[in-house]
């Protein structure tokens, strides 16, 4: 099956479970910039990859509007986030941003990435100071408050090649 892995990366994560998920496929790999110019006619398997930010998914509309294009083809997208696989936010954001019409027939799924603050662009990097700030600043904090202060303190990567396998059996790999 001839396959395509689109990815839009903003630190590296995306990237990496695109390059991983095409090299175990068998397809060819190429960002999103490039694949703008491109017929994905030719293509029997589609796979889009893109990173979440505060529940929502970077250039998912591009997918929508490329996927009405696509009918008949196998559609597949992914987000990468900084959320561990069980966090139950993902389950939701996964939810909210697939059940939407214009994706019927896409399966969805997430793999966990991290965070990397060394490549992150300013205003990505301000918005995360100030939640920790914020989130610091709360007088009452609960156990989830604690847990992310600390998980979004610092860089980190939880991303594994094990969190792919889902989207290889979706592609008959």
């Amino acid at each position: 099956m001839k396959t395509i892995v689109i990815y839009n990366s903003q630190t590296g994560f995306t990237k990496r479970y695109a390059e991983w998920i095409a090299e175990a496929a068998g397809a060819e790999c190429v960002d999103l910039k490039t694949a703008e110019k491109q017929d994905l006619s030719a293509y029997e398997a589609i796979v889009f990859g893109s990173w979440a930010c505060a529940g929502g998914i970077s250039k998912l509309s591009w997918f929508k509007s490329a996927a009405r294009r696509l009918e008949g083809k196998k559609l597949i997208a992914y987000c990468v986030g900084a959320s561990p696989m069980e966090s139950p936010e993902v389950e939701k954001s996964l939810e909210r941003n697939f059940k939407a019409p214009g994706f019927e027939g896409v399966s969805a799924f997430y793999c966990p990435g991290g965070l990397d603050y060394e490549k992150m662009p300013a205003p990505s990097k301000f918005a995360m100071n100030m939640l920790v700030k914020v989130l610091s600043a709360k007088k009452e904090k609960t156990d989830e408050d604690r847990e992310m202060i600390k998980m979004i303190s610092s860089s980190y990567d939880i991303s594994d090649k094990k969190y792919i396998e889902p989207i290889l059996e979706a592609l008959g790999k």
